[in-house]
C-alpha cells in the first residue's frame, strides 16, 4: 500500500531492490531526469536526489523520463486502485478501461459525479496528473507492452494503445521513454519459441498473442479450476490450465484465452475485431485474474492468524476472480443465488444457448485441451472462423429483460428479479462499472427486487475488486470455516474475520477453498474419484 508508506519506507525499498513495490510508486531521480520502478538494478541515488511519485503520470508531469534500463512501464498495474474507494482510485480503474479513449474526459467525470474542471484539479492534487496525462500515461504502458511483446507493425500499435495519430504516437513515445518506438522495439531481449507472436488478421479479426506481467505468487491452479466449474458452455471454454470466452468490447466482439507458459507468466491470446479495443481487453483480462494483487502483503497479514496461517501456506499468491463484464456478473450472480454451482451453469448456459448472439467471422487461434501453445508467429492453420466453432457472446441485458422469462426455471419472482434486473441495466437506471462508489453500488442493488446483502457484496467483491468483502451468509464460506475451526454461527464468524481486514476478500477465497471434498457415494466411489470442492458461489 504504496501511498500509505513513508519517504524512509519508500527509500529502503529501492536501496533493496524489492519487486514486490514494482507499480506501486516510482522512483524519479532529479540529477539524471529520470524515473525507476523500485527494483531498478542501477545504482540507489542519493536521498536528497530523490522523489517519490504515485504514478508514472505523475513523473511524465514533472518533467522525468522512463528508465531505460528497468523500464518502469513494465511492472504489474497498483493494487492501490483496488484498495481504494476514493474518487482517485475510481477514476484509475476507469480510465484503465479505455473510458478516456471512448467518452473523453467529460465522459469519466460525468461518471464520477465531478465536472471535468474539478476533476482535473482533484486527481492532480491527489496523483500529480489530470485525467489526460493518467490516460497518456496508460497509452504509453498500452504501447510499450505490444512494441516489446508482438511483431505488430508500429501504425497498429498506435491505434491499438488508443493513440489518435501516427505522430502522437512517436511523440509520446519519445518524450516517455526517451526513444522512439522502433529503437525501444529493437531493444527487447531475444524472445524464446511461443513467446511473442506477430498479429495475425483473418478476415475482419486479428490474433494477438502477449505476456501480463504480475507480482508475487500466483495460484493458478485454483484460478483455472474456478473458472472450469463455472464455465458457460458456447461463450466459455475451461481446462485445468486454460480459459478462454468470448466478450463484447466497444467496437465489437473479442476473444480470449488466458494460459501459463513454461516460465509461469500469464499469457493472454485474444483475437479482435477491431485492435482498439486491445488496451481495454487487457485490463478486464487482468483483473479477471487480479494480477495486479499484491500477494506478499495480503499473504503475510493473514499468516498474522495461527488459525489460517496452514491455509495461507498450502496455497501462496490465492487470488480472488474478478468480473470480465459487470453487467453479466450480476446476472450470473442472481442466477446462482440459493441454488449449487453446477446447477448455476446448467441455468446460464440454457439462457445463453437461447438468447445469446452467435460471433460474427472473427479470426480465434484454435487451441484444444491437449493442443500446444501456436508458435511465434501464428500461423495460419492455427486460425479458424469463430462461427464456425459455435462461439456464443453472452446474452444482451435487454434480451434477457424480453426474453429471460422464456428460458430461466424456477419461482416466478425470481426470474421476474433477474429479468428486472436486466431492464434496468439496459434502459441506464441501475448502472453497474468499475468505477462505482463502493457504498452506492451497494444500496442501488439492495433497492432492487431480489437482491440481498450476499449478492450485493459478491458483485462488489468481483466487480469493484473490493479486497475486503466479507460474505458470513455464503454456505461454502461457514462449511469452510467451520473446517478449520472458525466460528460457524454468522454473527461470530463475521466478528472473527474483521482481525483479517483489509483483506477479508482473500480470507473468503481461502475459506471457499478449504472446504472438504465430498464425499462419493459408496457403490462408485471404486469408479469416479471426488472432485475438489473450489467454491460455493457462481
Amino acid at each position: 500500500m504504496s501511498l500509505a508508506m513513508t519517504f524512509d519506507e519508500r527509500y529502503r525499498a529501492i536501496d533493496s531492490r524489492d519487486a514486490r513495490f514494482d507499480g506501486q510508486f516510482v522512483t524519479a531521480v532529479r540529477s539524471t531526469g529520470i524515473y525507476c520502478r523500485p527494483s531498478c538494478p542501477a545504482r540507489t541515488p542519493k536521498p536528497s536526489n530523490v522523489t517519490f511519485f504515485p504514478t508514472s503520470a505523475a513523473a511524465h508531469e514533472a518533467g522525468y523520463r522512463a528508465c531505460k534500463r528497468c523500464l518502469p512501464e513494465a511492472a504489474p498495474g497498483s493494487p492501490e486502485w483496488n484498495l481504494r474507494g476514493d474518487t482517485a482510485g475510481r477514476a484509475m480503474r476507469l480510465i484503465a478501461d479505455g473510458v478516456v479513449e471512448r467518452e473523453g474526459v467529460p465522459g469519466l467525470a460525468r461518471r464520477l459525479g465531478y465536472s471535468p474542471r474539478h476533476l482535473t484539479r482533484l486527481l492532480t492534487a491527489e496523483l500529480g496528473a489530470g485525467p489526460l496525462a493518467l490516460s497518456r500515461a496508460h497509452r504509453a504502458q498500452t504501447a510499450r507492452m505490444l512494441l516489446v511483446g508482438t511483431d505488430l507493425p508500429a501504425a497498429d500499435v498506435a491505434f491499438s494503445s488508443g493513440f489518435a495519430s501516427v505522430r502522437q504516437f512517436n511523440d509520446t513515445v519519445r518524450e516517455v521513454f526517451g526513444m522512439p518506438p522502433l529503437e525501444l522495439r529493437a531493444r527487447r531481449r531475444p524472445a524464446r519459441a511461443g513467446e511473442r507472436s506477430a498479429g495475425v488478421p483473418s478476415g475482419p479479426g486479428v490474433v494477438i498473442d502477449l505476456a501480463l506481467p504480475h507480482r508475487g505468487a500466483l495460484d493458478a491452479d485454483g484460478l483455472f479450476a474456478w473458472m472450469a466449474a463455472r464455465a458457460v458452455a458456447g461463450a466459455e471454454t475451461a481446462t485445468a490450465s486454460t480459459f478462454a470466452r468470448t466478450l463484447r468490447l466497444a467496437h465489437g466482439p473479442a476473444w480470449f484465452e488466458l494460459r501459463l507458459d513454461d516460465a509461469g507468466r500469464v499469457r493472454l491470446r485474444a483475437a479482435l475485431t477491431n485492435l482498439a479495443d486491445l488496451s481495454t481487453l487487457v485490463t478486464r483480462a487482468r483483473r479477471l485474474f487480479d494480477l495486479d494483487a499484491d500477494p506478499g502483503a495480503v499473504d503475510e497479514a493473514l499468516s498474522e492468524h495461527p488459525e489460517i496461517a496452514p491455509l495461507v501456506a498450502r496455497l501462496p499468491g490465492i487470488r480472488v476472480p474478478g468480473a470480465a463484464d459487470p453487467h453479466e456478473m450480476l446476472i450470473r450472480a442472481m442466477v446462482g443465488q440459493q441454488i449449487t454451482v453446477a446447477a448455476a451453469r446448467t441455468a446460464l448456459t440454457a439462457l445463453t444457448s437461447a438468447l445469446g448472439e452467435e460471433v460474427p467471422a472473427l479470426a480465434v487461434a484454435a487451441s484444444g485441451a491437449d493442443d500446444p501453445p501456436p508458435p511465434s508467429p501464428v500461423p495460419a492453420s492455427h486460425v479458424v472462423a469463430a462461427a464456425g466453432r459455435g462461439l456464443l457472446l453472452f446474452p444482451t441485458m435487454a434480451a434477457i429483460a424480453d426474453h429471460g422469462h422464456e428460458v430461466l426455471r424456477g419461482p416466478a419472482a425470481r426470474i421476474r428479479s433477474i429479468t428486472g434486473a436486466a431492464a434496468a441495466l439496459a434502459d441506464g437506471s441501475l448502472t453497474l462499472t468499475t468505477g462505482d462508489d463502493a457504498a452506492d453500488q451497494r444500496a442501488a442493488l439492495l433497492a432492487m427486487p431480489g437482491i440481498g446483502p450476499w449478492t450485493a457484496d459478491y458483485v462488489r467483491m468481483r466487480v469493484l475488486g473490493d479486497p475486503d468483502v466479507f460474505l458470513p451468509g455464503d454456505v461454502a464460506v461457514r462449511t469452510g470455516a467451520a473446517a478449520i475451526g472458525l466460528p460457524g454461527d454468522p454473527r461470530e464468524l463475521t466478528a472473527w474475520a474483521g482481525r483479517a481486514a483489509p483483506w477479508r476478500s482473500y480470507l473468503t477465497a481461502h475459506l471457499w477453498r478449504a472446504v472438504p471434498p465430498r464425499p462419493v457415494p459408496s457403490r462408485t466411489r471404486a469408479r469416479i474419484p471426488s472432485p475438489p470442492t473450489i467454491g460455493g458461489t457462481p
